[in-house]
């Protein structure tokens, strides 16, 4: 997700058109396949793979667990949506929009962070967020970057009618693209906010994702019902992540240098990524996280962009399509259509010391 691709039109019917693959009902089985793709908060789970760690915790529970990194973004949840992965690294608003928009049953394993200031828009000069009615925005449409222009609009009374359109732009173009004379706005994230804010005296934060804590999650989803069927998948899966946030957390710089490397930078530069993503090291914070009162609000915060934009599934009649589950049975959405479930049962185990 450091390219967080465009979640096209064409990405999101594929990911339709190949839910029909998943099996109805999970068997039990011993090998497992996650997907992920590059991300300051999911660099962990090329770790996992690369360190043995993932090996180690499979053979505890006599089960394998491939991590598999998929360059785009997009085409791994497609993939998983598709059923050639049990599951995948995807912020909360594409595993609603895609697989659960598209009727995977699926189940957010572990709620790895937050965007605390990763994602940002940024102004070509002075002003604020109202300076943008009438001016042209870059960013890459019904991305994350979409959500959060309109979330930032909102706190000042408006709306992307009010302004002079939203301008398709590729995350590969960006940094040049604000280059570009006619390019007022842009909305991005880490590492090109980082380096449109270093390299351009005049670029202007407006508004950024630590102004919505919380709603930009980053998450491990999971098949629920392979999960169902296979407990020791799931405790394996976060036994082996927490041991790795521990590492982390404890400030490791050869841990933290080899994901900085594989993310294309250095370890400063990872730590000035970290510094901007509110990471659940403890997993009694990432449970906290799902079980918060303003989960469901922001999830149907969430629902009503992806409806407003025809993306929340096909055919879609309403934001409360799909239905949405949290733990202690609280439900938002259509309580006969849940696709998407929030269990801390797995992260409150780690929490316990109980994997």
């Amino acid at each position: 997700m450091t390219l967080r691709n465009i979640l096209s039109a064409a990405a999101l019917s594929a990911g339709l058109a190949t839910a029909v693959a998943v099996p109805a009902v999970a068997q039990e089985k011993t090998d497992f396949k996650l997907a992920w793709s590059i991300y300051v908060g999911w660099m962990p789970w090329g770790y996992l793979e690369d360190s043995g760690i993932m090996d180690k915790w499979a053979d505890k529970y006599g089960i394998t667990v491939d991590i598999v990194q998929i360059n785009d973004y997009v085409e791994s949840i497609n993939q998983y949506t598709a059923g050639a992965f049990d599951g995948v690294s995807a912020t909360n608003m594409d595993t609603l929009s895609i697989p659960s928009g598209g009727g995977v049953d699926t189940t957010a394993l572990i709620i790895g962070d937050y965007s605390n200031g990763n994602d940002a828009v940024i102004l070509k000069g002075e002003g604020g967020l109202a300076d943008l009615a009438g001016k042209p925005v870059n960013l890459v449409e019904l991305s994350v970057s979409h959500y959060l222009l309109a979330r930032g609009l909102d706190t000042v009374g408006l709306s992307e009618a009010d302004l002079d359109g939203v301008i398709n732009t590729s995350d590969a173009d960006m940094i040049a693209a604000y280059a570009t004379n006619g390019v007022e706005a842009v909305v991005t994230w880490n590492p090109l906010v980082s380096e449109i804010t270093g390299s351009n005296p005049d670029a202007n934060v407006l508004f950024d994702s630590s102004q919505i804590p919380g709603e930009i999650l980053d998450l491990m989803v999971v098949n629920t019902e392979t999960l169902a069927a296979n407990p020791d998948f799931g405790k394996a899966v976060a036994g082996a992540w927490y041991e790795v946030m521990g590492l982390m957390a404890a400030g490791d710089e050869e841990v933290l240098t080899a994901m900085a490397v594989a993310s294309g930078t250095d370890l400063m530069g990872y730590k000035a990524q970290l510094e901007a993503t509110e990471m659940f090291f403890d997993p009694a914070a990432a449970v906290a996280q799902a079980s918060s009162p303003d989960l469901p609000t922001t999830m149907t915060t969430v629902a009503e962009f992806l409806f407003d934009k025809g993306i929340l599934g096909e055919g879609a009649p309403s934001a409360d399509f799909v239905g949405i589950e949290y733990p202690g049975a609280v439900t938002t959405g259509d309580e006969s259509n849940i696709k998407f479930r929030f269990d801390a049962t797995y992260m409150q185990m780690a929490a316990d010391g109980a994997l």
